[in-house]
C-alpha cells in the first residue's frame, strides 16, 4: 500500500457563534493527499461549518488549520490552495459554458491562450467536450453541476471542497454523478472533501468518512469499517439500518460476553474487548435469517410474528415482534421471481450468527 502524506491538518478546531451555539467542537483530524474524504452527519452537526473554515469563509474560534504545509490563519479564501463547489452550482446564467469555466482564470490575469487550453482540458475532464458555446439554460441539472466542477478544477487547486454537490439532482442522476465524481477524482488525483448528509453517498464514494454529531467527530474510518464496526450507538444507528437494543453485561470471560437484553433475554456473544455495565447491542437487518422451521445450526434465534412486509423491488423489509415483545427488522433479497408471499400474522423464526452481534460500549 502506498503511504500518503497529510495535506490537511485540523487541530483542536472549534467554531462558536455568539455565546450559545458551538457549531464545531474541538475537532482534530488529518486528511491525506489524493484522498476522497467525506464529512457525514445530520443537519446541524457542524460539517458545513468545518468545510467553510477550510475554504476561509469562516474563521475558527480556536485551533489551527494547515493546508499543504501552510498555516491558514489570516489567509484569505482566494489565496488558499482550495476551490469550492456549492450545492446550488452557482453557474452564471448570463455566460456561456466556456466563459463560466474561464471566469476564475480571467480575473487572475491568465493569458488568453492558456485560458483556452485549460478550459478545454477542464471540460474534457467532466465530459463536456464541445459544450463551450452553450448557454446554462440549455443544460440539464447534471450538466450544470459538471460546469461548476470544471470551473473549480480549471484553477488546479490542491484540494477540492464539495458542499452537498448532488443534493439538487434526482435520485438516478445523483447515483450516476457519484460514480462520475469518483472517476474524476481518480483522474485528476487531487484531494476531494465532500460534505453530505446522505450516508449512501458517503459510503459509495469516499476512501474515509468522518461521522459528525453536535459539532464533534464520532468516528473516522473507511466505509466498510464504519458499517461493520461502528464505534458508538450514534454511528451504528446513523449508518444504514440497524436493530438496536439496550443491554447489560452479566459476565465477560474467555472471549465470551454474557448479556441480558431488554425484550430478548440473556444471550452469549463473542467479544474480545472489555465491557461492563450498560451497553448497546446491535444487529444489521441483512444479517438476520428468516425461516419456517427452527434453525438446526448454532445461532441466536427467536420465534416471532410477522407484522408487516415492505417491498422494495430487489429486497423486502420484514418487521417482526418476538414472543417477548421485541421488535426486529430483517432485510431479505428478492433473488427469485416468485408469487410466494409471507403473510401478516405468520409465525416464523428469526435468527442470526452470534459473531454478527455488535457490542457498543459508547
Amino acid at each position: 500500500m502506498i503511504e500518503r502524506e497529510s495535506i490537511i491538518s485540523i487541530k483542536n478546531v472549534s467554531k462558536r457563534f455568539g455565546d450559545v451555539v458551538t457549531a464545531v467542537d474541538d475537532v482534530s483530524l488529518e486528511i491525506m493527499e489524493g484522498e476522497f474524504f467525506a464529512l457525514l452527519g445530520p443537519s446541524g452537526c457542524g460539517k458545513t461549518t468545518l468545510l467553510r473554515m477550510l475554504a476561509g469563509f469562516e474563521i475558527p474560534s480556536e485551533g489551527t488549520i494547515t493546508i499543504d504545509g501552510m498555516d491558514m490563519e489570516g489567509v484569505d479564501p482566494n489565496r488558499r490552495p482550495v476551490n469550492m463547489v456549492f450545492q446550488s452550482y452557482a453557474v452564471f446564467p448570463h455566460m456561456r459554458v466556456f466563459d463560466n469555466v474561464a471566469y476564475g482564470l480571467r480575473v487572475t490575469g491568465v493569458a488568453k491562450a492558456e485560458i483556452k487550453e485549460r478550459v478545454e482540458e477542464a471540460l474534457g475532464l467532466v465530459q463536456l467536450d464541445g459544450f463551450g458555446s452553450r448557454e446554462p439554460d440549455q443544460l440539464s441539472g447534471g450538466q450544470r453541476q459538471r460546469v461548476a466542477l470544471a470551473r473549480a478544477l480549471v484553477k488546479r487547486p490542491r484540494v477540492l471542497l464539495l458542499d452537498e454537490p448532488l443534493s439538487a439532482l434526482d435520485a438516478k442522476l445523483r447515483e450516476a454523478m457519484q460514480l462520475e465524481l469518483v472517476r474524476l477524482q481518480q483522474t485528476v488525483g487531487i484531494t476531494f472533501i465532500i460534505v453530505t448528509h446522505d450516508q449512501d453517498e458517503a459510503l459509495s464514494m469516499a476512501d474515509r468518512v468522518a461521522v459528525m454529531e453536535v459539532g464533534k467527530v464520532r468516528q473516522i474510518a473507511p466505509p466498510s469499517d464504519l458499517y461493520e464496526y461502528p464505534a458508538s450507538q450514534f454511528v451504528a444507528d446513523f449508518i444504514g439500518k440497524m436493530n438496536l437494543f439496550e443491554g447489560r453485561v452479566i459476565s465477560s470471560r474467555g472471549g465470551v460476553l454474557q448479556v441480558t437484553i431488554s425484550g430478548l433475554g440473556d444471550l452469549e456473544v463473542p467479544y474480545d474487548g472489555d465491557a461492563s455495565g450498560d451497553i448497546g447491542i446491535a444487529i444489521r437487518p441483512e444479517k438476520l435469517r428468516v425461516s419456517v422451521e427452527q434453525p438446526a445450526q448454532a445461532c441466536i434465534c427467536f420465534p416471532a410474528v410477522l407484522d408487516n412486509v415492505a417491498y422494495h423491488g430487489s429486497e423486502s423489509h420484514m418487521f417482526f415482534t418476538t414472543d417477548s415483545g421485541a421488535q426486529l427488522t430483517a432485510t431479505v433479497q428478492n433473488a427469485t421471481r416468485t408469487n410466494a408471499r409471507s403473510t401478516h400474522g405468520q409465525r416464523l423464526w428469526v435468527s442470526w450468527i452470534p459473531g454478527d452481534t455488535l457490542i457498543l460500549t459508547e
